[in-house]
């Protein structure tokens, strides 16, 4: 040993430092974590369904009459009131028909004139006993004509007019028009397939979603609804790019009618869109409430870790300070937090930051969570 004095001098520095690091270490301050403390809660489930944007109206824009298209009076696009014109179709043919109508009745006003003279005439005759009973009943007859005749010349022409009107092709419905699918000089014609143009009325929209018919027999059964009452029963909905919607909407109605293939039936929401943000034929997803669990917690998904089998665990601090593992039961998400129904209670405080700087079974100082770092 006398040839190594090197190494017994290194041997005795260790010995001297290694009963002051352990000393040091002793007296070392707990590690801090924060955590937020539980309270138990009522918790609104939702089911995420798929759907699509639709249209709460929509008229297609078509002729009534026959003609050629002289002139479109609506921008591509833009917001339409109801009765606004559209399309003028050329007004010449039709023209000439009132004219030819009111003519007829103008014919139809002098030969009543006429045949009233005629009866007046044969009345007094016949009360001086100088006419005929045969001739008084042709009179009368004639006159009974002439007003008829009257009436259909005006009805004539209240249809010629009608047919001048519906030259100027009018908005039946107050929306955003699209594309017109029609030029000036094209031929158009009463019973043509294809529309001119097709308006949409967009706000407020539907959005129409699909659900299982086991699901809509909790509805149809006031279970679902009674126990929404009072609750966050408000529909959200999310959009094809993954974020909120800013309104919100409410169940509007039901196809009366399962799909036998899939089972599910069509459920129509109702939502405002005073931005146009939503268009018919978009996919969205709706959030549709579906129950009310009670005495839940709902823990930030920061404070939720897996085991080596998936499971979800939380480490809570006990009253001693020491941090435990618990194993919990999930639900489902609700934002960014997890609702929690079983391996919590009240009061627990569940670390959510600093599990790099501890471990199961150590001795830390918890700090808890401001209200403006959980949202």
């Amino acid at each position: 040993m006398a040839k190594f004095p090197w190494i017994l001098r290194a041997f005795s520095v260790c010995v001297c430092i290694a009963p002051g690091l352990a000393i040091a270490q002793q007296g070392q301050d707990a590690t801090p974590v924060t955590v937020v403390t539980t309270m138990p809660q009522d918790v609104t489930l939702t089911s995420l369904l798929p759907g699509r944007v639709a249209a709460s109206a929509e008229a297609e824009v078509r002729p009534q009459v026959n003609g050629i298209i002289t002139e479109r009076l609506f921008e591509e696009g833009a917001d339409v009131s109801e009765d606004d014109p559209l399309y003028q179709i050329d007004v010449s043919t039709y023209e000439a028909a009132v004219r030819q109508a009111r003519a007829g009745v103008a014919q139809a006003e002098a030969q009543l004139r006429a045949a009233e003279r005629e009866a007046r005439r044969l009345v007094e005759l016949q009360s001086r006993n100088v006419a005929s009973e045969q001739a008084l009943d042709e009179a009368t007859s004639a006159r009974d004509s002439a007003e008829a005749g009257l009436e259909l010349a005006e009805a004539q022409l209240n249809s010629a007019e009608i047919e001048l009107s519906r030259t100027t092709i009018r908005a039946r419905l107050s929306g955003r028009i699209g594309l017109s699918q029609t030029s000036q000089g094209a031929l158009v014609t009463a019973s043509q397939a294809q529309p001119l143009a097709v308006i949409r009325k967009i706000d407020p929209v539907y959005v129409d979603v699909t659900q299982s018919a086991a699901d809509l027999l909790r509805w149809r059964r006031g279970e679902t609804e009674e126990a929404l009452e009072g609750a966050d029963a408000i529909v959200r909905l999310r959009l094809a790019d993954g974020s909120e919607y800013g309104q919100t909407g409410h169940l509007k109605a039901a196809e009366p009618n399962v799909d036998p293939q899939t089972g599910v039936v069509t459920l129509r929401m109702q939502f405002d869109n005073p931005d146009l943000l939503l268009l018919p034929g978009m996919y969205v997803q709706v959030d549709m409430p579906v129950e009310v669990v009670k005495d839940v917690y709902l823990i930030p998904q920061e404070g939720v870790v897996r085991d080596r089998r998936g499971r979800p665990i939380a480490w809570v601090v006990n009253d001693e300070n020491v941090i435990e593992e618990r194993a919990l039961n999930i639900l489902q998400d609700r934002g960014n937090r997890w609702v929690v129904d079983e391996g919590l209670q009240s009061g627990n405080r569940v670390v959510v930051a600093g599990f790099q700087k501890t471990a199961v079974g150590a001795t830390v100082a918890p700090e808890e969570r401001t209200t403006g770092e959980d949202e």
